[in-house]
């Protein structure tokens, strides 16, 4: 089911913000009302920011914000603009002294397509929260999306566009499970009904032929060295009640939509993490949530190809 998206979730909102000059940009979940959240980091090159407080073992039980953002370990600023507008909103965990806006983040590599010195800033992120509804999320080169790119192996004037996407699968008895997904990976991008690259390394520059990245890498003629500038950055909503324990093996759960639909996956030169949130009451299975979970996102990550226009020199599949 597609209709809005991850904000199909009743208390989740999400906000862009994107620089069509510079190719890069920020996205910003909020969960206002707070949410119960897990993560699970599967590739070997993160950035991120404020990941403990996901650890069932913290003190704090639920969070307020998910920052996703281009620009590599700068892009990480963006998230104290996020805590900024929370503050200003009374939003955030009691203290003695204050309410402290817990919010989680996470970077992808976009420095090599656009401008280097483009960068999500503090104001960015403020402004992609101020802007964050309920409405249907855009997708394709927006937000944390703008300078997203896939199928680097052979290098980025092989590479295609990428973006991010969203999608919603729905469940017996009113649960929801709805992905959003930016995708920046080394690897290609597969259709995992069928198992064709969609989007990924050309043979060429100027070639829309794939060189099928997996075989490439097994058969040694990749270009060495490979840079450490890949991540696919996931968020997995529901409106199911969870603990942390079960948020976090929601977040396990949905990583297997990642590598359904991303080959080869969880490499050495990506930074993949997949955040879950639950924002909601409804009883549901965690078994059947997390096969919902790898459903939604993979097709999140199928749209953040199919809806990403060319860009930046690299072609896109919506033109």
């Amino acid at each position: 089911m597609q209709t809005k998206g991850i904000t199909d979730v009743p208390g989740i909102m999400v906000g862009h913000v994107s620089d069509y000059d510079g190719l890069t940009g920020c996205t910003v979940i909020l969960c206002e009302s707070g949410a119960a959240a897990g993560v699970d980091v599967r590739g070997s090159a993160t950035g991120s920011e404020e990941l403990h407080l996901l650890d069932p073992l913290h003190v704090t039980q639920r969070i307020h914000a998910i920052t996703l953002a281009g620009g590599s370990a700068f892009g990480l600023e963006a998230a104290s603009g996020v805590r900024r507008y929370l503050e200003r909103r009374g939003i955030g965990y009691a203290t003695s002294a204050a309410k402290v806006p817990l919010v989680s983040a996470a970077i992808l590599y976009d420095l090599s397509i656009g401008k280097a010195s483009a960068r999500p800033t503090r104001e960015m992120g403020e402004a992609a929260a101020a802007t964050a509804t309920s409405d249907a999320v855009k997708e394709g080169a927006v937000g944390a999306g703008t300078g997203a790119s896939v199928g680097k192996l052979l290098g980025m004037n092989h590479a295609m566009k990428s973006g991010l996407g969203t999608a919603t699968i729905a469940l017996a008895g009113g649960a929801l499970v709805s992905a959003l997904a930016a995708v920046n990976a080394v690897g290609d991008v597969i259709d995992p009904e069928n198992g064709h690259i969609v989007a990924g390394a050309r043979t060429a520059p100027d070639s829309r032929r794939f060189a099928d990245s997996a075989r490439v890498l097994v058969s040694g003629a990749a270009r060495a060295p490979l840079r450490r500038e890949n991540t696919t950055l996931v968020v997995v909503a529901t409106n199911a009640v969870l603990p942390k324990t079960g948020c976090t093996k929601l977040a396990q759960l949905a990583s297997i939509g990642v590598a359904r639909t991303i080959a080869p996956v969880w490499t050495m030169y990506d930074g993949d993490i997949v955040f879950a949130l639950s924002a909601g009451n409804v009883q549901a299975d965690i078994n059947a949530l997390g096969v919902a979970a790898a459903q939604a996102v993979s097709a999140a990550i199928l749209r953040a190809v199919k809806l990403a226009p060319s860009l930046g020199g690299l072609p896109g599949l919506a033109g």
